[in-house]
């Protein structure tokens, strides 16, 4: 299935990931098929499959349809374990402090959680969307990262669970991201104390929101900030084939089944669907970190140069030779940099 290539990874931090990588799917694998129902399906078939439409995509050939929307959810059903799989074994290995308050709640009709770190301001609010290419991803996935950034801010967490795709396509997710900040309003969080956050897909529904609230003349909060996001879903970017052999994240599961499977028919080109290709005029501060290495690079720099264009106060930071939302990997020495960057943004922000 991977279309990005080993032999172009020098460092030993990202190999040693690989590896680490590796054994997790076995693990994955060996967990999953354990169940007689999972052993009945032809999953080598569907991964077989599946590498054939990320060879093909990379060399800008028509994949449309090529999976089924059977073989997607069979699939899908494997991809969601192993997130979940991996959360767990992540948290056990690195449990979250006792002095972290987690709190379900419904906000306002969205799946959410408190996290409260001793240190939180209270009155201001992280309002955090996980990444997942739209079609996996939890609260419970990222909760170690959502967590570590309240810690970083000095503030309270509102992580949600948006609804997913298949099952939900566009907009059902962006509704739900709306609907969780207007119940941070609602319950008499201003807007001034307030950044949306998210990874991936979650920067993505990070940019979407704003440009949503904006467009419904809402009162907009203080800042955002966005982790590898993506905002072309044409997936025009140059870096998207340039950079497949060295995203070992991106590049190894393929992700433009998940992309056709959220859009539904849609147009990816719609302003309404891509940030990239929106207004973005009006939009409050914005922190992009991105690196240089993944599939993704492009749909941070070109939302940056076009919303530099606009007149929005953004910043766009990189880091070369790293993987995909790297932030969430804290052995990596970009990592500890990157969150001391993050405090100075929140900190510049509130000042």
């Amino acid at each position: 299935m991977p279309v990005f290539d080993k032999s172009k990874i020098t460092r030993p931090e990202i190999l040693k990931i690989i590896e680490w990588r590796k054994k997790l799917f076995k693990e994955v694998s060996d967990a999953f098929f354990k169940s007689q129902e999972n052993q009945k399906s032809d999953y080598l078939a569907l991964w077989k499959k599946i590498a054939e439409l990320n060879v093909r995509w990379i060399n800008r050939e028509n994949v449309k349809d090529m999976l089924n929307m059977e073989e997607k959810l069979l699939q899908l059903k494997y991809l969601r374990f192993f997130e979940e799989f991996r959360a767990e074994k992540l948290q056990n290995e690195n449990p979250i402090l006792k002095d972290v308050i987690v709190e379900p709640i419904d906000a306002g009709g969205v799946e959410a959680e408190w996290q409260t770190v001793p240190e939180a301001n209270k009155d201001r609010i992280i309002l955090f969307f996980h990444g997942g290419g739209h079609i996996i991803g939890s609260i419970n996935s990222h909760r170690l990262f959502s967590v570590k950034l309240g810690r970083v801010a000095k503030m309270r967490v509102l992580s949600i669970n948006y609804r997913l795709a298949p099952e939900n396509t566009c907009p059902a997710a962006l509704e739900d991201c709306v609907s969780a900040y207007n119940y941070l309003l609602s319950i008499g969080i201003k807007p001034k104390n307030i950044i949306i956050s998210g990874d991936s897909a979650g920067g993505y529904y990070t940019l979407l929101s704003l440009l949503k609230l904006r467009d419904l003349n809402e009162k907009l909060p203080l800042g955002a900030m966005c982790f590898s996001p993506s905002t072309d879903l044409a997936q025009t970017g140059e870096s998207v084939v340039l950079n497949s052999s060295t995203d070992v994240v991106l590049g190894d599961t393929g992700y433009i089944w998940w992309i056709e499977t959220y859009l539904a028919g849609k147009n990816p080109f719609d302003p309404v669907i891509s940030p990239l290709y929106a207004d973005l005029s009006g939009l409050p501060p914005i922190l992009i970190q991105v690196s240089a290495s993944e599939m993704l690079f492009d749909d941070s720099r070109r939302f940056f140069e076009r919303a530099k264009e606009a007149g929005v106060n953004i910043t766009l930071q990189k880091w070369d030779q790293t993987i995909h939302v790297f932030q969430r990997t804290p052995e990596l020495l970009e990592t500890t940099e990157a969150m001391s960057k993050i405090k100075e943004f929140v900190e510049k922000l509130f000042k």
